[in-house]
């Protein structure tokens, strides 16, 4: 890589600091809070209809069990038995206007002070609903304090209906006062239950949800720094889950930028001493040249190879500059004679004794495919293919390497067997991982050739 690459990968990005907080009203904690709050409050409201509504039942209740008692003392005296004041009396402690009961489809008025000209609603008190009840508590609060109400109903066992005539100003200020209870009740219930799963939560979510924040922004600020990598608790929920997979994310992270800093300096260094390689090459170039002008024929037989390889080492050195830059040029796709390029490989080769080479390639065949890049592939897989038979010495032992190439349609499929002992294990997982591939024991597949597939769109990955 050059200079400006390794200056960009380099450079930092502006991190959070860790040690800064998020504001409390902001806070995971704060809205967690208020959340609750509103919630139970939430809650309370629509248990308070109910409740409200069965108090406004339970006040007319009592208010007629107490007509009730005094209609009986009336029905068993005498009709006149109460005095005018009496009856007014009477009247104020119950807070009605007039008490009558009916028996046997007949009703009798027996305590008036001051008949209203018209009763605003009447309220059965033994056929009151859930649903009509706190329509008409939410009625009464809202649109009460000046209307008069008809409440009638039995009493007890009895088998008389009573009525009672009176305004609903008294309920009114009477639901009024056990709202404003039940509201403050509410609210300190509320609270307590908001700080309680605060606590609890804070302890089981918030908190460890912090401390994770607080190492992904230290571990930003400093990845390349052991110590920012979060310690995960032995928690077996989700949170516990979170924090180990945090850790060994911050830990791959951490060797994978490692590991990209130490290739950004070996490609600097590369690229330098590929640079001081491509003049001493230009120089072995024009050193061959003169070779063709000796008459001896043996020279004359490698001197065409040997220019071939120098063009294209110079070719590999200016290639591995380009990548550096990324700027790597794209395929130069000619029409080649597949069989004589696996013939330069097989120039190329350090073939030892004992190692069979077998080119079954046909003569007319021909691919459509950059000739240094192909020629490259072939290279590096007939030498891992001799590297990896070498290693075994046994004479009666099959040593053979075979590049054959067939077409199907305007596909062409090049293949390269050995009889090698294959690859192992952890070869085959990093196969095409840079720098990991590799394995002396070993470096082939037998039995299962490598493809080089070649279509409309150039070639493709080895299969």
């Amino acid at each position: 890589m050059t200079s400006e690459t390794l200056s960009t990968n380099d450079k930092a990005t502006p991190a959070a600091n860790p040690t800064r907080r998020v504001p409390l009203s902001r806070g995971l904690s704060t809205k967690l809070l208020l959340l609750t709050i509103a919630f139970v409050l939430l809650a309370e409201i629509l248990i308070f209809l109910p409740w409200i509504a069965s108090y406004r039942v339970n006040w007319l209740k009592e208010r007629l069990s107490t007509a009730a008692a005094v209609s009986i003392v009336l029905l068993q005296g005498e009709p006149n038995a109460l005095s005018h004041n009496a009856q007014n009396d009477v009247l104020m402690a119950i807070g009605a206007k007039a008490i009558a009961v009916r028996d046997g489809g007949v009703s009798r008025l027996l305590v008036v002070s001051d008949m209203p000209p018209q009763v605003d609603e009447h309220i059965d008190i033994a056929n009151v609903g859930l649903v009509n009840g706190m329509t008409g508590a939410l009625d009464t609060l809202v649109f009460g304090g000046k209307r008069m109400l008809r409440v009638f109903g039995p009493v007890g066992d009895s088998d008389k209906e009573f009525e009672l005539i009176m305004p609903d100003y008294r309920l009114r200020d009477a639901m009024l006062r056990y709202s404003r209870n039940v509201a403050v009740v509410s609210l300190l219930i509320s609270l307590f239950t908001a700080m309680l799963v605060y606590a609890a939560i804070d302890l089981i979510m918030i908190g460890p949800i912090r401390t994770m924040t607080r190492s992904i922004l230290s571990f930003s600020e400093a990845p390349d720094d052991p110590g920012r990598i979060i310690c995960p608790t032995e928690r077996a929920d989700e949170i516990g889950v979170a924090e180990r997979e945090l850790a060994q994310m911050q830990d791959r992270l951490q060797k994978m930028l490692s590991e990209q800093k130490h290739l950004a300096d070996l490609g600097l260094a590369v690229s330098k001493i590929n640079h001081d390689m491509r003049n001493i090459l230009a120089s072995a170039q024009l050193m061959s040249d003169r070779l063709r002008q000796v008459k001896d024929p043996t020279v004359q037989s490698f001197a065409p190879k040997l220019l071939r390889a120098l063009d294209r080492a110079v070719s590999y050195s200016e290639g591995v500059l380009h990548y550096g830059r990324t700027q790597e040029p794209a395929p130069s796709r000619r029409r080649l004679r597949l069989r004589q390029l696996v013939d330069d490989v097989h120039g190329l080769l350090d073939i030892e004794e004992g190692i069979e080479f077998i080119n079954g390639v046909e003569h007319a065949f021909e691919v459509d495919a950059d000739s240094d890049h192909l020629f490259r592939v072939l290279t590096n897989l007939c030498r891992n293919s001799i590297q990896a038979m070498a290693a075994d010495k046994e004479r009666t032992v099959v040593r053979r390497l075979a590049v054959a190439a067939e077409r199907h349609g305007s596909v062409s499929r090049i293949t390269v067997t050995d009889t090698g002992p294959g690859l192992p294990p952890k070869a085959r997982e990093n196969l095409f991982a840079a720098f990991r591939g590799s394995a002396r024991s070993g470096v082939t597949i037998p039995d299962q050739p490598v493809r080089l597939d070649q279509a409309r769109n150039g070639l493709r990955r080895p299969a």
